[in-house]
């Protein structure tokens, strides 16, 4: 009975390291990244939208990202929105293209981004832990309300930390990762 519980407490850990990684994602470490404009928005036609609905985004170099747009008249649009955001980088616009050329990341700029990273994964950890405290709640009062076993509470909540555990494992793993692509130069 509490199994169902258990695979949708999973469920939501799988959302959190997903979103963690999103993050985390968006985090540039010298390295072009095309994630690194696809929260950027652009007015087009009075509607603001991701760049990535309005161009093409590819990185053809490790150290630059090339947007062009399908629509040549939004490019200065698209200028103004990545000068707007951020992302700290200027675009050299030739007309057609939009061209960003990451910089060499400083010591002092690597350590400043090694302090979000690690505060972001700290975020997921305690997502991770509050789904845990949660269904570990709701165990408890099924047991209160006689609809579950004294052994089957220790087993649901053996289970549920085994999961966290898990979870908290691959959160650190990723951190590693992390933390060698920013040290990286």
């Amino acid at each position: 009975m509490y199994k169902e519980l258990v695979t949708k407490s999973e469920d939501q850990m799988k959302k959190s390291i997903n979103f963690l990684k999103e993050e985390l994602s968006s985090i540039r470490a010298g390295k072009a990244n095309p994630k690194l404009v696809d929260k950027i928005q652009v007015s087009y036609y009075g509607t603001m939208t991701p760049i990535s609905q309005v161009a093409t985004i590819s990185v053809p170099e490790p150290r630059s990202i090339i947007i062009q747009p399908w629509d040549a008249s939004i490019i200065k649009d698209v200028e103004k929105a990545i000068l707007a955001s951020d992302l700290g980088i200027t675009p050299a616009n030739d007309g057609k293209l939009i061209r960003l050329v990451m910089p060499q990341l400083t010591e002092e700029r690597r350590k400043e981004l090694l302090k979000v990273v690690k505060k972001e994964t700290e975020n997921g950890k305690i997502a991770i832990r509050n789904v845990r405290r949660d269904t570990i709640d709701i165990f408890k009062k099924q047991e209160k309300a006689s609809e579950l076993t004294k052994d089957d509470l220790k087993k649901a909540e053996e289970e549920m930390q085994k999961l966290t555990d898990k979870y908290i494992k691959l959160i650190d793993e990723i951190l590693k990762d992390k933390e060698k692509e920013i040290l990286e130069v």
